[in-house]
């Protein structure tokens, strides 16, 4: 049984996002749960979805001005670059360390998902952003200034999180 399972509490209301990430939980699930003669293909399929997951995420944060560098885009090139480390290690043989990194994906994906994607979705819906066009139906919703951090109080000290400049 995978160590992470999709349910309503992954669920951040802006379908797009909402089907990559029930991808990638699959996705998971199919590495944890491959023969090790299998394992390596699994998960290079998972590194190129996060891949293409994460550029996507990232794309959105710049057009709507989410900082290019805040924590939110870096945990994403962090996680994936262990991932692609993950890749180097099947290639050597080293599948119970690909395993166990499997796990701590498990472990941090709600929690990045509930926070960091939960703030972005937020302020995506209020900008009336379509991730799938890009278009913004309520420009004039957009902050004045880029948004640092991720956008939650503990990153964005002094700022109301998500709030417009005045």
């Amino acid at each position: 049984m995978p160590n992470l399972q999709w349910s309503e509490a992954l669920v951040l209301g802006l379908p797009m996002m909402d089907d990559t990430h029930r991808e990638f939980v699959e996705l998971l699930a199919q590495a944890e749960n491959a023969a090790d003669d299998a394992l390596a293909g699994q998960w290079r399929t998972l590194v190129e979805h996060t891949d293409e997951h994460f550029s996507r995420e990232d794309r959105w944060m710049l057009d709507t001005r989410f900082s290019s560098t805040n924590c939110h885009s870096v945990q994403h090139k962090v996680v994936l670059q262990v991932m692609r480390e993950g890749l180097q290690m099947a290639g050597a043989g080293d599948f119970m360390s690909l395993r166990h990194m499997a796990k701590e994906l498990a472990l941090w994906f709600p929690q990045h998902a509930q926070t960091m994607d939960a703030a972005l979705a937020l302020h995506l819906r209020g900008i009336g952003y379509d991730p799938v066009t890009g278009v913004m139906s309520m420009p004039q919703a957009l902050p004045k200034d880029t948004i640092q951090g991720c956008g939650s109080l503990s990153c964005s000290p002094g700022r109301p999180a998500l709030e417009p400049s005045a």
